[in-house]
């Protein structure tokens, strides 16, 4: 399965929570039994010099090929430059990996406490 990864930025409150929900489709839309993958996700800098996090991965519904990953408010809080990078990977059971979601995260300053 060749995978062209999707391109999909957002913006980030620095100090808040960054839930985001992901529903694996193949090329008709249907989603991708996830049984035996695991999904990875990282945020880095531009020259992927720097991990600045590791999300958490919860799988919702791995038949339907839904997956929730999560950043935490501490996680965040630790994003220091305006512009982030991260990706979404998928490994299947023989371990062959597919970088399925891209872009770029825009960090918005947070100012309530």
């Amino acid at each position: 399965m060749a995978i062209n990864p999707g391109v999909k930025d957002f913006t980030v409150q620095r100090r808040a929570d960054f839930p985001l929900r992901l529903t694996f489709k193949d090329s008709t839309g249907t989603g991708i039994n996830l049984t035996g993958y695991t999904v990875a996700a990282q945020v880095y800098n531009e020259d992927r010099s720097t991990n600045f996090a590791t999300f958490s991965v919860t799988y919702t519904n791995r038949t339907s090929g839904i997956v929730d990953i999560k950043l935490t408010d501490t996680q965040t809080a630790s994003f220091t430059p305006e512009e982030l990078k991260y990706d979404v990977l998928l490994t299947d059971g023989n371990g062959d990996k597919f970088y399925y979601l891209e872009g770029t995260l825009y960090i918005s300053e947070g100012y309530t406490t």
